[in-house]
């Protein structure tokens, strides 16, 4: 059976891969699988860098082929010494449960009159013997109001209190059919990433057919 490990250990994450690499007959793992989570130093200087840091790290332990992935967090309205940037779960130092950065999120917007205009940065990373693959992509266009939504995503708390204009509602309560107008560039990123790992496999396996043959 194909493997990757996904270095996370984040329910929407992993939710969010797993359906489309069993498409292409690919197991997703996760590090709670393999028993194995180490403290990381998420030095990067953007969600790319702190993807690839996740990636190899975890490649290096395993020898499986592995995705990072890391997102980064900008609000128009704040100065930059207040800017989330890389550091959108851990604030002064702490790493904030889903609950606590609803909590946290809520009282800035409010702090700054009630609504926040932002803009997330994505970046992800799949390491392999072959070296690595990156990806990278925006998503903006909504905004953070100071009243959350009853509604709850696991692992992306900030669904809760994102606004998007283009359906005038919370992002958490969009139907499976508006998620993917507001998603397509991500769509196609995890097809690009199932096919590149499946890719990897398949190429495994005509390397080995090839090394019977020649013996």
């Amino acid at each position: 059976m194909k493997e990757v490990l996904f270095a996370t250990t984040n329910p929407a994450k992993i939710k969010s891969y797993e359906g489309k690499l069993k498409e292409k007959g690919i197991k997703l793992k996760t590090i709670k699988d393999l028993n194995i989570n180490i403290e990381i130093e998420e030095n990067g200087k953007n969600a790319i860098e702190n993807a690839c840091i996740k990636a190899k790290t975890y490649y290096d332990i395993t020898k499986m082929p592995t995705i990072g992935m890391d997102n980064n967090l900008f609000i128009e309205e704040l100065p930059e010494e207040k800017q989330p940037g890389t550091h959108v779960r851990r604030i002064n130092g702490k790493y904030l449960t889903d609950d606590e950065m609803i909590e946290y999120y809520t009282k800035l917007v409010k702090e700054y009159g009630g609504k926040l205009t932002a803009k997330w940065v994505y970046g992800m990373a799949v390491y392999n013997e072959k070296g690595k693959k990156t990806y990278t992509w925006s998503k903006d266009q909504f905004y953070f109001v100071d009243k959350p939504s009853k509604k709850r995503n696991p692992g992306y708390p900030l669904d809760s209190i994102t606004i998007v204009p283009e359906f005038n509602k919370y992002l958490v309560e969009l139907t499976e059919e508006e998620k993917s107008n507001v998603h397509i560039e991500y769509k196609k990123i995890k097809e690009d990433i199932a096919n590149y790992v499946s890719s990897f496999y398949d190429n495994h396996t005509s390397l080995n057919k090839n090394i019977e043959r020649s013996r």
